[in-house]
């Protein structure tokens, strides 16, 4: 039961709300965002790097099962939604991932911290694997398309343009979002059919010359593409600036997750049809743009870098939006900085600026191969809390018992595989990816004593 008083001094500015296991205050939500925005925030944050980025990875594990490895996904992705779905309509906060588990586990200041640091890190991660991927397409057909200076350049621009974007207000940036998520849903339509319609080969064949993959090889592919469907949950962020929470939350999310899933499927199915797979392999930053251009000239190439650059920029667009949102909430509980709690206008301005620049840096300091798996890591470990939160609650978000089970053991296994596949092939990156690890869990720690 939700009970909802209004102090007759600040009415019609304030509003008092109170939860079960909860005692928050929030600001009377701005009516800004309809169900098109946030299908598009949710849609932009996953069709970003995405298949974009995975394919030429996929490609190189599986071959010719890269679509399968896509549905995979696509039902791993659901499974971690629909926790989102559950604690997102019970709680209605915009701080999503940290606040559930804050409000789940009340009593454990440090859990509460240190997934807000995972999480919010995450999110800084795919927003410098959507800029560089942004700028490995945008200057593939330069002279200096190979130089990594220009391409982290130009990552860093597209960074900033977004970061002024979404500074400047709540309904600019839906409408943005809105007009750059829709047009390139046209855009990779038409790239899909245009591949498929002048594919060189069928799926027989590629079937006949395709090593051995075992179950193992696909798993492991699917759970290392987990991040190109990282993005659904930016709807949740949003709770303050849209109508109806309840029916507005899981029509979003999962309309999104579909769309992604059909996208994905079409458009690797149409690659491996039309491109060389040792072109796609070759040169997996870019491999859409690189192998259309043997395939469809021209005109066929620079259609496919429209496409990728309209779904990054509206990943970035997305990704700054709810994220920023998240890391402010967390930070007025004070396991960040206070300053980033500060909002002009309700944007948090602050926290925009802070994960731009952090995305910026880490675009300088990492490697892609790092940054992708990193972030599939983090947000199937993030999913993972969540689907437990919700199981500890379930008689009260009205979740099945059986939904939620599998939901952890889908995702406790994507982590473990890809685990597995970095202690077995790249142990150097697994040393990497679990320094992180330490550094996040220390600041959390120290943070959480200092609260």
């Amino acid at each position: 039961m939700r009970i909802k008083t209004r102090h007759s001094s600040l009415a019609g500015r304030f509003q008092r709300q109170t939860n079960p296991d909860t005692d928050s205050c929030h600001r009377t939500r701005g009516k800004t965002l309809g169900v098109p925005e946030l299908i598009a925030i949710a849609l932009g944050g996953m069709v970003g790097g995405g298949i974009f980025t995975i394919l030429g990875i996929s490609v190189a594990m599986v071959g010719v099962y890269t679509p399968l490895i896509i549905l995979i996904g696509g039902v791993l992705a659901c499974f971690a939604a629909y926790s989102y779905v559950k604690l997102g309509v019970y709680y209605k906060d915009e701080g999503a991932t940290y606040s559930f588990f804050k409000k789940t586990f009340p009593a454990s200041p440090f859990a509460a911290s240190l997934i807000g640091w995972w999480v919010i890190f995450g999110y800084i991660s795919t927003l410098a694997l959507y800029a560089y991927t942004f700028s490995a397409y945008a200057i593939s057909g330069f002279a200096f398309g190979d130089s990594e200076l220009a391409r982290k350049l130009v990552a860093g621009a597209v960074i900033l343009a977004f970061t002024l974007i979404n500074l400047w207000s709540v309904k600019g940036m839906g409408k943005v979002e809105d007009l750059m998520v829709y047009t390139k849903l046209v855009i990779l339509a038409i790239i899909s059919f245009v591949l498929i319609n002048n594919g060189s080969t069928s799926l027989p064949v590629l079937f006949q010359s395709q090593t051995s993959v075992n179950i193992v090889s696909i798993l492991i592919a699917a759970s290392l593409t987990f991040v190109a469907y990282e993005g659904f949950q930016l709807v949740i962020n949003a709770v303050n600036e849209m109508e109806e929470p309840q029916r507005n939350i899981p029509k979003a999310i999962y309309t999104a997750i579909l769309l992604a899933v059909l996208i994905y499927f079409v458009i690797s199915l149409g690659a491996i049809l039309a491109i060389p797979f040792d072109d796609i392999i070759r040169n997996k930053e870019y491999a859409l743009a690189a192998g259309a251009e043997h395939v469809l000239g021209h005109w066929g190439k620079e259609l496919i870098i429209a496409g990728a650059l309209l779904a990054t920029s509206s990943a970035i667009s997305g990704t700054v939006f709810g994220a920023s949102r998240q890391m402010a909430v967390i930070a007025d509980d004070g396991y960040f900085p206070s300053i980033l709690s500060h909002r002009n206008q309700r944007i948090p301005t602050y926290a925009i600026i802070c994960m731009s620049a952090l995305a910026f840096l880490l675009v300088f300091a990492g490697s892609l191969q790092v940054i992708l798996e990193f972030g599939s890591v983090t947000f199937l470990l993030v999913s993972l809390l969540m689907a437990f939160a919700n199981f500890r609650i379930r008689h009260l978000t009205d979740s099945s018992t059986l939904v939620t089970l599998l939901s952890c053991a889908g995702l406790l296994a994507g982590t473990g595989f890809i685990l597995y596949y970095e202690f077995a092939n790249q142990p150097e990156q697994l040393v990497f990816i679990v320094a992180i690890y330490v550094v996040l869990t220390l600041g959390s720690w120290i943070y959480s004593r200092l609260k």
